[in-house]
């Protein structure tokens, strides 16, 4: 259970302490507080330390998503004969490994600080790219994949070792810029492309791919190197506790919650950069190139908007800003839910008033007797091309007569049956606007959940955000495989966003009840004072 302890009224403030605020989102807070936490200003060096980690996730990033575009790249031109389920693998094997060790990275950030931390995996990971750049087979691929994939605990490094260089007024701002190096992944998706057809001599060298792991090792070690002589090396108060007692903060629900708010605006950030791409492909028809174009239109805002995100979040309070997020959340994937789709129903027929004989039948009327009966015949208007722009779903209805010349009828007896024809386009534009906006929106959301960390945490950032990544990073891997098969159960590609649908409704259900049982369960009678 989430708990409140005891409060200090200073004016219209109401304060609590240590770390727990009813309002913990509105400032610093008062009473026996950490050294660090009544820092007010900003010490010197810390904007450059921001810069230099938010260029070293930039790099680890776009290094972690290479397979999305190399292994692409190798299957599609048939320089390995994978299966979907290996390529699917290799996809997710650098999301895994950059998942799962998030934790033990931010252990070990809070323990000897992030400068040698951070070094010492640029440089690491360098190896297994390079080796990369020597694999001949899927289980060498894999291997490499799996090493490499370790940039992604750079994430929990670099939070833990930014927040330990700002006030709590500014710690929002910092890690909202920071994280926009998610915008790394863009990066890979428009530029990885291009280097590949220049290295095979635009396909007639197809082993001319290895050079591309070559860059990014290089890469990797030149920013290692520069990291190293540009930084300064801090660690929190939190640095002489055991490991148990770091670990401590995991056995609280908040640490928990936190870490399923960035499943859904992480992880699924990070499942939707690389399953766009095949979406775009299969739902609209479009090149692999322009299917790339527009998924990196959905990552690299979603990055770059990142430090609007921190600043919000400073501004209004991470938990305004999250009640935004998880709502435009849900409304958008509810948006994007409905998928392009051509329905045919029966619609009103045309029944006969007597009884006889059909006499003439045509497109527009079926006679029987001497009474004309007049149908309604199908419209002569060409179909609406896909690159028609139809926000809303458009319907035709026509008449076909299912009677011949000299047939007998009955009164009653239908003699044209009614067609309705229900066409929804889902332009790709307009499903292009939605998904960059839901990808802004999910920025936003990353930098408002690690705002709360070190409000509630201040000594175990490095552990909360490191597990919070943890549960943020396995969002990236879990997820493509809850898409796919729900993909395969229910033939739609648009299963998908019924998903985040689902997910966004109980991340905020669950946050709307935390708060409503901390204002009127835990602090009754201070909620009615507030209330007057």
């Amino acid at each position: 259970m989430e708990t409140v302890v005891t409060a200090r009224s200073v004016g219209a403030a109401i304060i609590f302490w240590p770390g727990r605020t009813m309002f913990p989102d509105r400032g610093p807070v008062l009473g026996k507080m950490p050294r660090n936490a009544m820092e007010i200003t900003t010490p010197k060096g810390a904007n450059r330390m921001l810069l230099m980690s938010t260029l070293a996730f930039t790099v680890c990033f776009a290094a972690w998503m290479l397979n999305g575009v190399l292994v692409t790249h190798l299957t599609v031109n048939q320089v390995f004969n994978w299966s979907a389920s290996e390529i699917g693998w290799l996809l997710g094997i650098p999301v895994l490994t950059g998942s799962i060790f998030r934790l033990p990275a931010g252990v070990l950030t809070d323990k000897f600080g992030g400068k040698p931390v951070f070094t010492a995996l640029l440089l690491f990971c360098a190896l297994p790219m390079f080796l990369l750049s020597q694999a001949n087979s899927y289980w060498t691929f894999a291997l490499c994949s799996f090493g490499f994939g370790l940039v992604g605990v750079s994430f929990s490094i670099g939070i833990a070792y930014t927040s330990v260089w700002f006030p709590k007024n500014r710690q929002g701002l910092a890690l909202g810029i920071f994280g926009a190096g998610n915008a790394g992944s863009a990066l890979t998706t428009l530029i990885a492309p291009t280097l590949l057809d220049r290295f095979t001599e635009h396909g007639q060298n197809v082993e001319g791919w290895r050079t591309l792991p070559v860059v990014y090792a290089v890469a990797l070690v030149a920013m290692g190197v520069v990291f190293y002589a540009a930084t300064t090396n801090k660690k929190p108060q939190s640095a002489v506790k055991t490991v148990a007692q770091q670990l401590e903060p995991l056995k609280d629900i908040r640490v928990w919650r936190f870490g399923l708010y960035y499943f859904l605006v992480f992880g699924c950030f990070v499942a939707f950069s690389q399953w766009l791409v095949p979406y775009f492909v299969n739902v609209y028809y479009l090149p692999l190139v322009m299917a790339g174009f527009l998924a990196a239109l959905f990552s690299f805002p979603s990055g770059v908007i990142r430090a609007l995100g921190g600043w919000m979040s400073d501004r209004f309070g991470g938990r305004k800003v999250m009640y935004w997020v998880l709502g435009l959340s849900l409304l958008i994937s509810f948006l994007l839910i409905v998928p392009k789709m051509e329905i045919t129903s029966p619609g009103k027929g045309v029944a006969a008033d007597r009884d006889g004989v059909v006499t003439a039948v045509s497109d527009t009327s079926v006679t029987i007797g001497d009474r004309q009966y007049p149908i309604k015949a199908r419209g002569t208007q060409p179909a609406v091309s896909d690159d028609a722009i139809l926000i809303l779903p458009t319907k035709e209805n026509w008449q076909e007569s299912v009677v011949q010349v000299g047939q007998s009828v009955k009164r009653k007896e239908l003699v044209a049956k009614g067609i309705t024809r229900i066409y929804f386009q889902a332009n790709v534009w307009i499903f292009a606007l939605l998904v960059m906006t839901l990808g802004v929106v999910w920025g936003i959301g990353k930098a408002a959940v690690y705002k709360h960390i070190p409000e509630y945490f201040p000594e175990q950032v490095g552990v909360v955000g490191g597990m919070v990544g943890v549960l943020g990073g396995l969002g990236g891997f879990v997820s493509p495989i809850i898409f796919g098969y729900l993909l395969d159960g229910t033939g739609l590609w648009t299963s998908s966003w019924m998903f985040m649908f689902f997910l966004s409704a109980v991340c905020l259900i669950w946050m709307h009840r935390v708060v409503q049982r901390m204002m009127h369960r835990e602090q009754p009678a201070l909620m009615k004072k507030l209330d007057k």
